[in-house]
């Protein structure tokens, strides 16, 4: 009888960036990476953010807890200097950040200000290839690197604005990150999801009509939800998936595909 292979991540250790409440996509993902036996850290981005997130950290058994603000110097060197201390090793780094101003998100991209457009690329794409540079030598045995993206990259999406151009960034950083660290073993992986209701999609306008569209509109027929976002990424850190890397894969009920 031929074995069939266990998916599992038992004995890896995840990094989860970005969980604000239980609406989140980084909570769908811890879960499903909690599920399939990883260790899992969680970042809160302040104090007014951890009492909806240290709840959520408890059902993970998440033995570090620590705060996340891009914005504040030293603040992403002190997780990882945490979990170098702790556990001397990290399999899964998850990076579902993004921020833009609010003026500057809702208003057309040729008037966005200087400021503006690089604070949006700073968090929401630079500070992942930080977090990559801060993983890699933990990642002793390899390892793989998520972050999260959106169609509005490749293709305009209404009131998606300034997110666009800086979330086609983060897919091209993506690739190259995924060329440079291969041979350490070290994945690297972009997920899309379709649209979802998350506290930082409220900052989009008319989001409620994007989502009507993504539900008529998907072969589907279906909105996604953030735990399908978690089991997808969730069996692209195990093994059975150790090959596949520099993707940017959909999850959106194939929405993508449609014109």
């Amino acid at each position: 009888m031929i074995p069939i292979p266990i998916v599992s991540l038992e004995g890896r250790k995840a990094l989860v960036t970005g969980i604000a409440n239980e609406s989140s996509i980084a909570w769908g993902c811890a879960k499903a990476l909690r599920g399939l036996g990883a260790e899992v850290a969680v970042t809160y981005l302040n104090e007014k953010a951890l009492p909806h997130v240290e709840p959520l950290a408890r059902q993970l058994e998440a033995s570090i807890v620590m705060p996340l603000d891009l914005r504040v110097e030293g603040q992403v060197e002190a997780v990882f200097e945490r979990v170098a201390s702790e556990w001397g090793q990290l399999d899964v780094v998850l990076h579902s950040i993004a921020f833009a101003p609010k003026d500057d998100l809702q208003g057309r991209v040729v008037d966005c200000s200087r400021d503006g457009f690089l604070a949006a690329m700073e968090v929401s794409c630079w500070s992942f290839i930080r977090m990559a540079k801060l993983a890699e030598p933990l990642m002793k045995n390899g390892g793989t690197l998520f972050c999260m993206t959106y169609y509005g990259s490749q293709m305009v999406v209404e009131n998606y604005n300034l997110m666009g151009p800086v979330k086609a960034a983060l897919e091209a950083a993506t690739r190259y990150l995924a060329a440079e660290l291969g041979p350490k073993g070290i994945r690297v992986h972009a997920i899309s999801p379709g649209p979802l209701k998350t506290r930082a999609a409220s900052g989009i306008a008319d989001f409620d009509e994007l989502l009507a569209k993504a539900e008529a509109k998907a072969p589907m027929q279906s909105l996604v939800s953030v735990e399908d976002v978690g089991r997808t990424t969730a069996f692209l850190a195990t093994d059975a998936a150790k090959l596949m890397t520099g993707e940017t894969l959909y999850v959106d009920g194939g929405y993508h595909i449609i014109d």
